[in-house]
């Protein structure tokens, strides 16, 4: 073989070496770090048409059609949908921050482990961006973020967005929390 040829094998051979240690190290930061994510559009406060899953769903439509009667038709308990009046934080019961007590605005508060996410559950069953929920008119409702291990409410798996209950636990990961007064 020629000399050429040689160093041009030789080169080769170092760049595809630097291209492997370059994908080692990119799939490394994105698996500690997260992937890079593009921010979504701010409904705001303001939004008051449901979201495009929740229309085909009966289950949260029917349990937010008897929500004017049921303030005048029992006290609050446990059981009621968590609107703006009832829910005021939120509250950590079980797994790594249990305690730990939040505020809720009328802002959506994105869950997960992603250092962008309003309330950030740093465990390995955990998604960057797990769930989100939302204020919907006067109604908070949890929405699952395509999370790979899944959100569970009242220990039903949330498919699509569905109303809270106010003390209904809420579980992501390996952390239990609810939404209380």
């Amino acid at each position: 073989m020629s000399e050429l040829t040689l160093l041009l094998l030789r080169v080769g051979f170092l760049v595809l070496m630097w291209f492997f240690v370059f994908a080692v190290v990119y799939s490394l930061r994105a698996d500690l770090f997260g992937v890079k994510v593009r921010r979504m559009p701010d409904t705001g406060p303001t939004q008051t048409a449901p979201p495009a899953p929740a229309a085909n769903i009966a289950a949260p439509a029917a349990a937010t059609a008897p929500a004017p009667s049921l303030p005048k038709a029992a006290p609050s308990s446990a059981g009621e949908p968590a609107t703006l009046a009832t829910a005021s934080r939120i509250v950590i019961t079980s797994g790594p921050k249990a305690g730990l007590e939040l505020p809720l605005g009328r802002e959506p508060l994105t869950i997960g482990r992603s250092s962008e996410s309003g309330l950030v559950i740093r465990d390995d069953y955990t998604s960057s961006h797990h769930a989100r929920l939302v204020l919907w008119g006067e109604q908070w409702m949890l929405q699952d973020l395509d999370s790979t291990n899944g959100t569970w409410h009242d220990g039903n798996r949330v498919a699509a967005p569905v109303a809270v209950k106010v003390g209904a636990p809420i579980k992501v990961g390996a952390t239990t929390f609810e939404l209380r007064k």
